[in-house]
């Protein structure tokens, strides 16, 4: 895995930007920084789930975001939150026997369908297995065995049996979310522990953290740098071989929203009612206006009179109507029971 100047843009700014990483295979990567620093966008981004906007990557051969749908074939989700959540009133067992059905309806061979059905279930058991001795998860030491819910489950179980499902498709790429939330010292390093292992089988592992354990290979920084972008950069558990790359400055000037400038200065947008501005004064003239071309009171014809605004009668016409209009068709919802 390999990326240069790689970053993600969403509707509010830049998720994070300017992120190099460098990772062989079977390589345990941390993506460590603070809450809202872009973690989980880059741990998708380099899933081939959400399209970068700038630099590019390289994962398992396949360049990014180019080709997305060929990283996601060979690259598997666990736990990442409000993506792939599991279902609380679910069991243990129905999660596998879905997460297994799910792979051979989308990444199995069509030829399997050819195999008797003993063979098939036979099969899928065998994959079931192994990918449970992988993730360290016992059905046996469960309240209730494979028949236990999702929420009876403590927070590293819950987490074992996210990784168990991703490793039944036997995938490249592993990727976790929120690795050490909401656990102690000891889960925690039973999780990375878990999660040490799976990467020494071969598969590569991103996961995001919020401290940064000893076990890992590269560790990947985000976080805010002057300017809006992020800072970012790889190094091994040591931090020895490499330090933070402060990202460029976003130069977008702030938010992308339409008009954002405008309404930082507080400005009120041109053409509002005069209800905004002053009020009437004690001999019925206007006090003062919201906006060049409108006046504070249409009632005042002395107030239009001064702002020389020959169309402000006209327009105020225009606005009583148009609120006419639209308290008649509120009216009219209202009368329906639409409203």
């Amino acid at each position: 895995m390999r990326a240069e100047g790689f970053g993600v843009k969403g509707p509010r700014g830049w998720a994070f930007r300017g992120v190099d990483v460098a990772a062989g295979p079977g390589s345990l990567v941390a993506l460590a920084g603070p809450s809202g620093s872009g973690r989980t966008c880059l741990l998708l981004a380099l899933t081939g789930r959400m399209k970068a906007r700038e630099g590019h990557a390289e994962v398992g051969g396949v360049r990014l975001p180019r080709k997305m749908a060929a990283v996601r074939r060979f690259s598997a989700l666990a736990h990442v939150p409000g993506v792939s959540d599991l279902d609380p009133a679910f069991t243990v067992a129905e999660h596998l026997r879905e997460a297994a059905l799910l792979r051979r309806r989308f990444a199995g061979s069509p030829l399997a369908l050819l195999r008797s059905r003993s063979t098939r279930t036979a099969e899928n058991r065998r994959r079931v297995d192994a990918a449970l001795k992988a993730a360290g998860l016992d059905p046996l030491t469960l309240p209730k065995g494979e028949r236990t819910a999702v929420r009876d489950l403590e927070r590293l179980e819950a987490l074992r049996l996210t990784v168990a499902m991703a490793l039944l498709g036997e995938p490249r790429l592993l990727a976790v979310d929120d690795t050490d939330l909401k656990l102690g010292d000891a889960e925690a390093a039973a999780a990375w522990s878990m999660l040490r292992s799976v990467a020494d089988g071969g598969v590569t592992v991103l996961a995001v953290c919020n401290e940064v354990p000893a076990e890992a290979d590269v560790v990947v920084r985000t976080g805010d740098a002057p300017g809006g972008g992020t800072a970012a950069g790889s190094a091994g558990a040591d931090g020895a071989r490499g330090a933070d790359r402060a990202g460029e400055p976003d130069r977008g000037g702030g938010s992308d929203r339409p008009g954002g400038a405008g309404d930082a200065d507080g400005a009120a947008p041109a053409g509002d009612g005069g209800d905004t501005g002053g009020k009437a004064g004690p001999g019925g003239t206007a006090g003062s206006t919201a906006d060049t071309g409108s006046t504070a009171d249409t009632g005042s014809a002395g107030g239009a009179a001064d702002t020389g605004d020959t169309g402000s009668a006209g327009g105020a016409r225009r606005d009583v109507n148009h609120e006419d209009d639209e308290e008649g068709a509120a009216d009219a919802f209202a009368e329906t029971g639409r409203a």
